[in-house]
């Protein structure tokens, strides 16, 4: 709750409109809530000439009441009531709190045309057995029967609530701090309290010993003031107090709340007498407690930071201070404390204890050390002048904070492209200039120092940016839609290739599956191909979960049993997942099974199987669309559970990259197919990247032959020499039949050759000059003889 009234002693806003300041306040980003005028009509004040009791009441009493223009009865029920007493009269028409409207009636069969007030009536004071009792309140006052008692009770005051974003520091939660935003707004200056006051050269540092053992408080300071005088505060200081929801009690605590409203800055009066001559600030030790002001014993944990005399705890610090140092009517030497604590370790504790109070929330954001230092002088100043008090010389320090000036260089187009406005270096000084920002501006560079008191401010371009645009209001930044340059979103790295590779996998029929990476020892010692030492777990959740696998085929092989005992015959599965080795290398691997038919036509009863070949054109698909094709080479080989005769490596740019084959038949009786590749080798592996040419425009010409060699030749060794003698009129090479047993031991492989030139049309002499030279040399340089 901020007051106006106090906010004019800082920046001259007499002449403003308030409700209009206001809207002016929420536009430049601090959001006024509600503005509350405290202001009672038909409240004034009268005096009491006549004084009698109720005839038909044992405690009422009927009164005439002098209210300015003429006298007027009213009956009243407070003890204190009696002639020759100024008193606060609510008129007919006037509305107290709780929307209490005052009507001239009857009681008792006496007419009232009023009632005389206490304080918590008005809402000045809370509502407490103590205030109940001690009845309407008596006025000690030189106005006039008649006068607006506004003006004695300070109620012809406007507030501010203020709904503060919490990126906003604490800088609005004190009234200097919200002088500074309203002259911002307005243009205008801020003029800082009085805080000069006398010192004697008795030094503070004479009296006490401060030490710090704690680094949740970087800053500690104090002074000592001795003679001091208990005793009603001021009014003004009273009546601030009020206005800012907070109680009087004498001028000692008033003055401490009061720094603390106008500073932001809480402060701490110790009893010095009672504190003694030591003061450590530490950690709580475990099971140590302190009774705090409110009477309660309070259990600390070693996470509460505390203020001690050396040995015991005197306060918790920037949450409340002990019962066994407050200061009372008998005290007369103060020490007074202005610190910084680790703002998160205050609100911890505060929220612990359940003690959230305004020193605790101002803790809680963060506080600035010129402040610091500055309440702390005004503190000494206030106390000099109403509590008669003799200010000691010197500060008893502790400084471990860090003072680097936050500064933040930029360019006015910076901040105008954050904020979609074209701006001058003249619109950017006008605005530093409001904000009472220290700036140099050297060509078009700014330098801008920000000040101590604005913690919410980074010394980044953003935050000025910020800062400019809010001032510069928001209501006058156009609306224009972004102009960036954008891109396509891609996978990238080895999740690219990974989610290329499921796609693929996807489109040519197949189902992903997801298995543990833990499997049993039995199913871990399958399928060795690549001899890596596996990871043992020392402490499995089961046995069947205790091995780290090295292979995805073994787990497929389980899925693939789960789908057969449930009549599943068709089995197409893949499974992408990482693997490792004891040294924990971890290999990505890309996993295939089939089992069955992989496609069916059950219309035209065309029916195509899984096989080796179903398979191998699977792969070389995928490694094809990678764009791998003409790297990868199939060579047959002999691997642990996998059938002997229908079994290979896979490599790319000659080196291992996998396996594909049947499963052995003592290891599985079904007919299954798997492969399983190195994901990581692919992505390690350079991709040229695709070409692409136009179709040929000339006539191409296909011829077909066959040649018989011995069951044990692979075909790849004639496709090998056929494209070799091919040169570049020879397109492509394809198998399109393979017979087996023409003759003992023997088999015949028969292709389909294509030539054909991109420039021209190719005759048929030239066509046949290669064809021949293809079957001469494949008969030279390879056991093949052409089939007739």
């Amino acid at each position: 709750m901020i007051s106006l009234n106090w906010v004019k002693d800082y920046v001259d806003i007499e002449n403003e409109d308030l409700r209009e300041l206001a809207v002016k306040v929420t536009k430049a980003g601090v959001n006024v809530e509600k503005v509350i005028n405290s202001h009672i009509d038909n409240l004034v004040i009268g005096e009491v000439l006549e004084c009698v009791d109720h005839p038909d009441s044992d405690h009422l009493h009927i009164c005439q009441v002098n209210v300015g223009e003429s006298t007027t009865q009213i009956v009243c029920g407070a003890p204190n009531v009696k002639a020759g007493i100024k008193v606060l009269v609510a008129l007919p028409g006037c509305v107290l709190p709780g929307d209490f409207e005052i009507k001239a009636g009857k009681i008792r069969g006496q007419e009232s045309n009023g009632m005389i007030c206490a304080l918590f009536e008005l809402g000045v004071e809370e509502k407490t057995e103590e205030t109940y009792a001690k009845g309407i309140e008596v006025l000690e006052t030189d106005l006039e029967p008649g006068t607006d008692a506004n003006i004695y009770l300070g109620t012809d005051d406007t507030l501010y609530e203020l709904d503060v974003h919490k990126h906003r520091n604490n800088d609005c939660y004190y009234h200097i701090g919200f002088a500074y935003e309203i002259a911002s707004i307005l243009g205008k200056k801020v003029t800082l309290p009085e805080s000069n006051h006398k010192e004697i050269e008795d030094d503070v540092n004479n009296h006490i010993t401060l030490k710090v053992e704690t680094t949740a408080c970087p800053y500690y300071t104090a002074k000592m003031v001795t003679g001091v005088e208990i005793k009603e505060s001021p009014e003004f200081i009273k009546k601030r107090l009020i206005a800012a929801g907070m109680r009087p009690i004498n001028n000692v605590v008033d003055i401490s709340n009061y720094v603390m409203l106008e500073y932001g800055q809480p402060l701490h009066f110790f009893d010095k007498n009672k504190l003694g001559d030591n003061i450590l600030v530490r950690q709580a030790n475990e099971n140590e407690s302190i009774i705090t002001l409110d009477g309660q014993k309070r259990d600390l944990l070693t996470s509460d930071i505390v203020i001690t005399d050396g040995t015991k705890p005197v306060c918790i610090a920037g949450v409340m201070g002990g019962e066994n140092t407050d200061v009372d009517d008998n005290t007369k030497d103060i020490l007074i404390e202005s610190a910084i604590f680790d703002a998160v370790s205050i609100r911890y504790t505060s929220s612990r204890l359940d003690l959230r109070s305004e020193a605790s929330i101002r803790y809680g954001k963060g506080l600035s050390f010129e402040y610091t230092d500055a309440a702390l002088e005004r503190a000494c100043y206030l106390l000099e002048k109403y509590a008669n008090a003799t200010v000691l010389s010197g500060i008893a320090s502790h400084d471990k904070i860090d003072k680097t000036e936050k500064k933040v260089k930029f360019k006015t187009k910076e901040v105008s492209t954050l904020l979609g406005l074209e701006l001058t270096d003249k619109d950017v000084e006008t605005e530093l200039d409001r904000l009472m920002f220290d700036y140099k501006l050297d060509k078009d560079t700014f330098t801008v120092t920000i000040p101590r008191r604005r913690l919410d401010i980074d010394p980044n371009v953003n935050d000025i940016a910020e800062e400019i645009g809010r001032l510069y209001g928001y209501e006058n930044l156009t609306s224009t839609l972004p102009s960036i340059p954008t891109r396509r979103g891609v996978y990238v790295g080895d999740v690219g290739i990974r989610k290329q590779i499921s796609k693929r996998l996807r489109a040519l029929g197949l189902n992903e599956t997801k298995n543990y990476t833990l499997t049993s020892p039995e199913m871990a010692s399958k399928f060795r191909y690549e001899e890596k030492e596996q990871i043992t777990l020392p402490n499995p959740m089961s046995n069947d979960k205790s091995v780290i696998r090295t292979s995805i085929l073994p787990s497929l092989i389980n899925i693939y049993e789960y789908n057969k005992a449930r009549n599943i015959k068709d089995v197409k599965l893949y499974e992408i997942s990482k693997t490792y080795d004891a040294n924990y290398n971890e290999d990505t691997k890309v996993a295939i099974l089939m089992k069955g038919n992989y496609l069916e036509n059950t219309w035209k009863h065309e029916i195509v199987k899984c096989d080796f070949y179903t398979l191998k054109g699977i792969i070389e698909n995928l490694l094809d669309y990678l764009g791998f094709k003409n790297r990868y080479t199939f060579v047959a080989a002999e691997l642990p559970e996998m059938h002997p005769g229908i079994c290979a490596k896979i490599l790319l740019d000659r080196k291992e990259i996998g396996l594909i084959g049947r499963v052995h038949p003592s290891y599985k009786k079904d007919e299954i197919y798997v492969a399983e590749v190195s994901m990581t080798a692919l992505y390690e592996s350079k991709i040229k990247p695709l070409k692409f040419k136009e179709a040929s425009k000339y006539p191409e010409i296909t011829k077909d032959l066959a040649f018989v060699v011995e069951n044990d030749v692979e075909s790849e060794v004639i496709k090998n020499q056929i494209k070799k003698s091919g040169g570049r009129l020879l397109d492509s090479i394809d198998i399109f039949d393979i017979y087996e047993n023409i003759e003992d031991g023997k088999k015949s492989i028969a292709y389909k050759l294509v030539f054909k030139d991109p420039s021209r049309t190719l005759s048929d002499e030239e066509v046949m000059e290669v064809f021949n030279k293809i079957i001469t040399e494949v008969e030279a340089k390879t056991s093949a003889k052409l089939r007739s």
